[in-house]
């Protein structure tokens, strides 16, 4: 793309760009202020900003307006856009509806590298990463076509975001500012599989910000079937790297374990992670699996769901089962998207 997304720069990065083109400080403040906080959707609704200011930004910057390609509503009320971007490519963004209010799935990647078993993101790989503008763009997007305002969001969509970290970390402080969304610091939650290197830079440079890790397996044979990451990071690796993470922000991690049926909900494996986390300040999220075709894994049944979960709460680990959404649509994140490239591809 030749121009960057309008909504890639934060507060500090508006106010050196309009004072490196002569304009007054405050110019950033009102850009900002237009962009977030009013949410206009053209440069010609910014009344106070003046019109050779606008023409640059014109030049430089793109509005970022995004295509729906695709909008599915499921009978719980999530809700999940499919949005094709400047350049084509596709992604996905998803509205649930919390009894504590609005959040928001966003994707941080087109596409994702690592290659897990069990996930549609990783089908046709990665394309490119996305920049930050682009990242907040989607919840810009889905407020205005849903007329809400999102209080909490998570980074848990397509791709892995420690590897798109730049762009994530501008994003979040977009998102953040009280000039900007202002959507609160312990309202966001980012996931990654175990990039073990960012663990440590996102424990130093967002101590408010939750972080989850995808574990799904807890044993380094069974992870390294199922996710090729933990080739790079062991589990000891990544279980270090969390501890280092608690012990620096004083917060409690999530684990996310998706349950495949007979790959990794056994009695064993339930005792194996029980083990695995004792001694770290922690919660388990338990997450039925959303069948991908593609891979032909099964989730697990209901009864086993349930014995797993009881058997982690006799081992006195604090542990939650999901609530499934979005049953009746595209559930698994990436599905959408690679429904829309199998019914557009030309032989």
């Amino acid at each position: 793309m030749n121009k960057r997304s309008i909504y890639s720069l934060t507060l500090e990065d508006w106010e050196d760009f309009v004072q490196a083109n002569e304009q007054p400080k405050f110019r950033g403040l009102q850009i900002f202020d237009w962009l977030y906080a009013k949410q206009v959707s053209s440069l010609d609704e910014m009344k106070n900003v003046p019109k050779a200011l606008k023409e640059l930004i014109s030049n430089v910057f793109d509005f970022t307006t995004f295509e729906i390609v695709e909008h599915q509503d499921a009978v719980d009320g999530t809700n999940k856009f499919l949005f094709r971007l400047a350049d084509g490519n596709t992604i996905e963004t998803v509205l649930m509806r919390q009894s504590y209010g609005m959040s928001i799935c966003v994707t941080t990647q087109i596409g994702c590298r690592l290659g897990c078993s069990f996930c549609a993101s990783t089908i046709g790989g990665l394309v490119r990463n996305l920049e930050a503008g682009e990242i907040v763009a989607q919840i810009v997007h889905v407020a205005r076509a849903m007329s809400i305002r999102i209080g909490h969001v998570v980074v848990m969509g397509i791709g892995e975001p420690f590897e798109n970290y730049e762009a994530l970390t501008a994003f979040i402080y977009i998102i953040n500012h009280d000039k900007g969304l202002n959507i609160g610091a312990r309202h966001i939650t980012v996931s990654t599989s175990g990039i073990v290197p960012k663990i440590y830079d996102f424990a130093r440079d967002h101590k408010q910000i939750s972080l989850a890790v995808s574990l799904h397996a807890a044993n380094d044979n069974l992870r390294s079937k199922i996710m090729k990451i933990n080739r790079a990071y062991p589990l000891s690796e990544v279980l270090k790297a969390v501890k280092h993470y608690t012990k620096e922000t004083n917060r409690r991690i999530t684990f996310e374990y998706i349950l495949m049926k007979d790959v990794n909900d056994l009695d064993e494996h339930a005792y194996q992670l029980a083990s695995l986390v004792k001694g770290i300040h922690c919660h388990v999220n338990l997450i039925p699996m959303n069948p991908v075709p593609e891979f032909g894994i099964q989730r697990s049944s209901k009864n086993q769901v349930t014995r797993f979960r009881d058997i982690l709460e006799d081992q006195r680990v604090s542990v939650t089962v999901r609530r499934e959404m979005g049953t009746n649509i595209d559930a698994a994140c990436g599905q959408l998207r690679a429904s829309e490239a199998k019914t557009t591809k030309v032989d």
